[in-house]
């Protein structure tokens, strides 16, 4: 990030709804989405979980649907592919960081990933979500090390990035923490309002927006709290009508957090596509790191502390013992 008494950085968080299960009009939507951002002068876009397919939503409902399943495999990114190279040539046009959520098919294993693209179009890192979520372990394969990989350079500073219910591992955060993100990405599936007793507060609008503003008064980072829509049509796709959640068009609750917690911008209402845009004071960090810094004045290495592994581990492995 620019240094303390610079200007501000602009930032801008989509909501809006994915090109469901097409993967190549998603890729033109995402494509589009970054140029409008650009064009409104920000440096830094973001895009929510799964955002390349569209989330799985149908899983909540019923939990095998091969049909669906492979469409999805189908569609879902390959990152060295045609299609990542042209967000990333769209990245580097419009001169602007982009922070993708997608579903990643290596080798048709599917994967909840992210990457952060830098503005001359490099990918400065993919990294997979650590483990996925209950019913998503239907779709979607857990991460090795890449998954450590949450925080990287970019024109804007140090942006870093997690998923979902990623935001309640608590040794996950503190080594992303550590690693001094400056501005951090919050992707999620479109969130709905607490449907009552029987469903889960923490899996709720307001459950998990209180974990990204939780991340930011841990982190001190400013956080981009970014979500999907979903639509009629989405809904009748993947026959999530008599499901759990994302059973109702909406879902949009796109949010920007200061590194105190405050909120920093206004809400879209939550059936409604747009681009949410504030101007980020560097200063503020500083402000918030001056009172609280988990890793640093305000820990104590000495009584508690983290290990990592941070070595992929190979699904083969070649024994180079000669008497083997």
């Amino acid at each position: 990030m620019q240094e303390p008494g610079q200007s501000k950085i602009r930032v801008a968080v989509t909501q809006a709804e994915p090109v469901w299960l097409n993967l190549d009009a998603s890729v033109d939507k995402t494509c589009k989405l970054i140029t409008d951002a650009a064009q409104n002068d920000a440096q830094i876009v973001t895009f929510p979980e799964c955002w390349i397919p569209g989330y799985p939503a149908w899983i909540w409902t019923r939990p095998v649907d091969p049909a669906l399943s492979v469409k999805y495999i189908q569609n879902s990114l390959v990152v060295n592919s045609p299609q990542m190279l042209k967000i990333r040539k769209s990245a580097a046009e419009n001169k602007i960081v982009v922070v993708l959520g997608f579903s990643e098919n290596r080798n048709h294993s599917l994967y909840i990933s992210q990457a952060i693209i830098n503005t001359d179009g490099e990918v400065l890192t993919v990294r997979r979500k650590i483990k996925a979520t209950h019913m998503e372990r239907t779709i979607f394969g857990d991460a090795s090390a890449d998954c450590l990989d949450t925080v990287a350079d970019t024109a804007v500073g140090r942006v870093g990035a997690l998923s979902c219910w990623e935001h309640v591992q608590p040794l996950l955060k503190y080594h992303t923490y550590s690693q001094r993100e400056q501005i951090h990405v919050a992707a999620w599936p479109p969130l709905f309002d607490h449907a009552g007793e029987e469903d889960l507060w923490s899996m709720s609008k307001d459950g998990t927006q209180a974990l990204s503003r939780t991340y930011a008064i841990e982190s001190q980072s400013f956080v981009l709290s970014c979500t999907a829509i979903i639509g009629e049509d989405a809904i009748t796709q993947m026959g999530t009508t008599s499901g759990a959640i994302m059973n109702s068009p909406g879902g949009g609750a796109s949010a920007i957090y200061g590194p105190d917690g405050r909120k920093l911008s206004r809400d879209i209402p939550q059936n409604e596509e747009g681009i949410i845009y504030a101007d980020l004071n560097p200063d503020d960090i500083l402000k918030s790191k001056a009172f609280l810094d988990v890793c640093g004045h305000y820990s104590r290495a000495d009584l508690l502390w983290l290990g990592v592994d941070p070595n992929a581990k190979d699904h083969v492995k070649i024994n180079k013992n000669e008497d083997y």
